[in-house]
C-alpha cells in the first residue's frame, strides 16, 4: 500500500534494508572479509543504490527523489574530487626538529587548513610532511592525533570541511552558518586535544635515545606551488549555486533548481590542475585515485540507498516526543562513530526537521529552521556528527587513507578494536563529553 504524507510520498520500511545493509558493510567489510570487500565494493555499492532507485523510478513511479539524490550527489562528489586532485599536487617538505610545540602548531595550522581544502585534501597533503618532521620519535599516537585534528575536527568550520557539513549545505544551510555557530565547540574541544597531545608529547623520550646529528633548516619547501590558486578556484565556485545568486542558470525540474554550472567548473579545474600538475610533486606524494574513488562508489550507494530513509524519517519523525539537543548530539555522535558520519548527519537532520513538523527536502524550511531557537539542535548535529567521527577508523573517510599512509611507511598503527580503547576512548572521548556538558547538557 502506498502512503503519502504531507512532504509526499512515503515508501514501505522494508525499503530501507539495502540503506542498513550497505552501512553494515562499510562498518564490517575492511574488518572481516578485507580481500573480497577491497575487491566488490564498488559493485556492491552501486547495485544496492540501483535496486532502491530503479524500485522508485518502475515500480512506485517517483522520479523526483531520485533525481534530486543524483544531483545532491554530484554536487558532493565533483567537490570533494576537485579538492582531492587540487591537494594531491602540492607537495610539502618540511624540515623541523621534532618537538611538542611544534607538532601542536602544525596539526592546529593543519585543523585551520582543513576548512578550505577539506578533510581528505588536508589529508593526503599534510600526513607525509608531518610524518617526516617527527621521524625520529614517530609513535602510533602522532598518527591518531593527526585523525582526530586534520582528518576529523578541525574541519567544522566550513561546509568545504568535512562531507556532512557539505550535506547540509545543499540542503539550504548557509556557507557561512557553521562558521558563526560552532566556532566556540571547535575551539575548545581542540584547545583540549591540543593539553593531552602536549602531555603525550612530554613522555615521549625515544628522541633523547637517538644521535640526531642532522642539521634542521627549520625551512619549508612547497613544490606545485600553481595548486593553490586551482584551489582557490575550487572554493570560488562553491557559491555559484541558484540558492544563493538570484538567475543563476540551472535545470528546472518539478519547481526545483538543480545546479550544474557549479560541477562542471570544478571538473573542469580538476582536468586542469591533473594537465599542468608538476610531476614531481604528484609522485612525491605517491599520488593515486584509489582514495577518491572509493568515497566515489560507497557515497553512490548511500545517497541513493538512503533515499526511503530519509522519507520514513520525515514522516514519523513527528510522532516522537521531547528530545534535547544532547540527545540528538550523543545520537548523531554514536552513529557516526560507527557508520559514517555524512549520512548520520543528513538522517538526524531530517529527524529533528520532521519533529517540529518541517522537511528537510524543502529550502525554506531548513532556512526557517536554523533561524528559529530550534537551530540548536543543527549545532548538536553538527558537532556530533563531525567530532564523533574521529572515534573509529570507518567514522570518517580519511581516517583508513591515513592509516593506509602511516602503515606503508613504516608505523606500527593500532588496529580497529586498539584504536578505540587504546585512543578515542581515553583520549577523545572525554574531550566530547565536556563539549557537551557546556553546549548541549
Amino acid at each position: 500500500m502506498i502512503l503519502l504524507s504531507v512532504s509526499g510520498f512515503v515508501p514501505p520500511a522494508w525499503l530501507v534494508a539495502p540503506f542498513a545493509l550497505l552501512l553494515m558493510l562499510i562498518a564490517t567489510g575492511p574488518l572481516l572479509f578485507a580481500h573480497v570487500w577491497h575487491k566488490y565494493y564498488k559493485h556492491i555499492a552501486v547495485s544496492l543504490g540501483l535496486l532502491v532507485g530503479i524500485y522508485y523510478l518502475t515500480v512506485y513511479r517517483q522520479p523526483l527523489p531520485v533525481i534530486e539524490t543524483l544531483a545532491e550527489y554530484v554536487s558532493f562528489i565533483s567537490l570533494l574530487f576537485a579538492l582531492y586532485v587540487a591537494a594531491g599536487g602540492i607537495y610539502i617538505f618540511a624540515d623541523f626538529e621534532s618537538k611538542a610545540i611544534t607538532n601542536v602548531l602544525f596539526l592546529l595550522l593543519g585543523a585551520i587548513l582543513t576548512n578550505i581544502i577539506g578533510t581528505t585534501g588536508a589529508s593526503v597533503l599534510l600526513i607525509r610532511p608531518y610524518m617526516r618532521i617527527n621521524r625520529y620519535r614517530l609513535k602510533p599516537y602522532h598518527i591518531v592525533f593527526f585523525i582526530f585534528f586534520v582528518s576529523n575536527l578541525g574541519g567544522l568550520l566550513t561546509p568545504i570541511g568535512d562531507p556532512p557539513l557539505f550535506m547540509g549545505f545543499l540542503k539550504g544551510v548557509p556557507f557561512f552558518w557553521t562558521t558563526t555557530n560552532l566556532i566556540l565547540p571547535w575551539l575548545i574541544a581542540l584547545l583540549l586535544l591540543a593539553i593531552i597531545f602536549i602531555i603525550l608529547e612530554k613522555n615521549n623520550t625515544k628522541l633523547d635515545e637517538v644521535d640526531v646529528s642532522a642539521h634542521y633548516t627549520q625551512t619549508i619547501i612547497i613544490s606545485g606551488k600553481r595548486n593553490f590558486i586551482w584551489l582557490g578556484l575550487i572554493i570560488l565556485t562553491v557559491f555559484m549555486d541558484p540558492m544563493i545568486i538570484d538567475g543563476f542558470p540551472s535545470l528546472e525540474f518539478e519547481g526545483k533548481n538543480i545546479s550544474y554550472i557549479r560541477e562542471l567548473l570544478q571538473l573542469g579545474i580538476a582536468i586542469t590542475c591533473l594537465r599542468f600538475a608538476k610531476k614531481t610533486a604528484i609522485q612525491s606524494n605517491e599520488f593515486s585515485f584509489e582514495p577518491i574513488l572509493e568515497v566515489a562508489f560507497l557515497f553512490a550507494g548511500i545517497f541513493l540507498t538512503m533515499i526511503p530513509a530519509l522519507q520514513l524519517l520525515e514522516h514519523y519523525g513527528s510522532l516522537l516526543g521531547n528530545i534535547s539537543p544532547g540527545m540528538i548530539y550523543f545520537g548523531s555522535g554514536m552513529f557516526s562513530a560507527v557508520l559514517d558520519n555524512a549520512p548520520t548527519y543528513v538522517n538526524f537532520f531530517a529527524l529533528v526537521m520532521a519533529v517540529f513538523h518541517l522537511s528537510i527536502s524543502n529550502i525554506q524550511d531548513v532556512q526557517d529552521f536554523i533561524s528559529s531557537e530550534q537551530a540548536i539542535y543543527l549545532i548538536a548535529i553538527s558537532v556530533g556528527s563531525v567530532f564523533w567521527g574521529a572515534m573509529t577508523y570507518i567514522g570518517n573517510g580519511p581516517n583508513f587513507m591515513v592509516k593506509a599512509i602511516a602503515e606503508n611507511a613504516g608505523v606500527k598503527m593500532p588496529p580497529f578494536f586498539q584504536y578505540i580503547y587504546k585512543y578515542s576512548l581515553p583520549f577523545l572521548l572525554p574531550v566530547l563529553v565536556v563539549v557537551w556538558l557546556i553546549f548541549f547538557y
